[in-house]
């Protein structure tokens, strides 16, 4: 999808031409809008279609009539009725007189620019729209790590009493998102510094604070990612012992059920065999209640041994 939008009366509004100044937003495109895009504004058709790889790395490459910059944001999707996270590249393509965004999806990050929510925005100050998207991009980062923290707490409240790995498993699928995101931060840290030193990339004296601004922000999300993924490693670790010792639990329980039902099944398998009636030897075979005598020494040899099980230190 290719949208353009240009600021007229300090308003973003959508336009049908692009002009001088104007933001085209290439959102899932198709092959027919990006050479549309690569013939009107020179730029090449590879470099349009590097962001739509969703393992492109973070860079800044400088041609001779324009500059593109890709960053890695993060995206939701949702998979099996749960939201899951994860980074996509976003490519920024600073020209002379335009300034192109494309992305392999309709990424919120853009969103607040399009309805014109974003305070101090205008397309013709791209620099500026620039260091707005990277601040943007890091306040999603810290947003969706603030639910990752709270989703793991639910998920250590579960585990607790859980025997199942679905929890152990998401644990990990969240730890996974965690290197992504650190992975990214680090990458999107090491292309703000080479804008900063960029000649082209010109700023103005009032954007000073916030490059400030988007540096503090990317690298509070990194020590958050850095710090949430530790945590969530060691409870990982701590969370596979307690599922495993609630499952021994249930062993020792099974185990001290079958020894004690080994018991009567002894005796009444002796019991049960076909021996004459004075002659086998076996007691209370010639009484009347025999065969009474014989349950009752039964439970009480199984009471006996359940007692001695369940305080014997093999057991515990």
């Amino acid at each position: 999808m290719l949208r353009m939008f240009n600021t007229i009366n300090d308003k973003v509004e959508r336009v049908d031409t692009p002009q001088n100044g104007s933001w085209l937003c290439l959102s899932e495109p198709t092959d027919v809008e990006l050479a549309t895009v690569s013939q009107q504004t020179g730029i090449d058709l590879a470099d349009l279609r590097a962001p739509l790889d969703d393992e492109e790395r973070s860079r800044v490459d400088v041609e001779d009539d324009y500059t593109m910059i890709i960053v890695d944001i993060p995206t939701v999707e949702e998979r099996g009725g749960r939201d899951w996270y994860e980074t996509i590249p976003l490519s920024i393509i600073l020209t002379q007189h335009l300034i192109i965004t494309v992305c392999m999806q309709d990424t919120a990050v853009l969103h607040p620019f399009m309805e014109g929510t974003i305070r101090g925005f205008n397309t013709y100050m791209k620099s500026r729209f620039i260091l707005q998207i990277l601040y943007r991009n890091a306040t999603m980062y810290l947003r969706y790590l603030r639910i990752i923290d709270r989703e793991s707490d639910r998920l250590e409240l579960k585990l607790r009493h859980s025997m199942q790995n679905r929890e152990i498993l998401m644990l990990l699928e969240l730890s996974k998102t965690l290197v992504y995101f650190t992975t990214s931060l680090k990458s999107n840290e090491i292309v703000m510094e080479k804008l900063n030193s960029l000649t082209r990339f010109k700023q103005y004296p009032e954007d000073e604070d916030l490059l400030d601004d988007v540096i503090t922000e990317n690298k509070q999300a990194i020590e958050m990612a850095n710090i949430y993924s530790g945590v969530l490693a060691n409870m990982t670790d701590a969370f596979a012992s307690i599922v495993s010792n609630n499952l021994n639990n249930v062993m020792r329980i099974f185990t001290i059920i079958s020894i004690t039902l080994s018991i009567p099944t002894l005796i009444f398998s002796m019991y049960g065999m076909n021996f004459q009636s004075g002659m086998s030897g076996m007691p209370f075979t010639d009484s009347r209640w025999g065969f009474l005598v014989v349950v009752v020494i039964s439970i009480l040899l199984s009471i006996v041994v359940t007692w001695f099980l369940t305080r014997s230190r093999l057991f515990k």
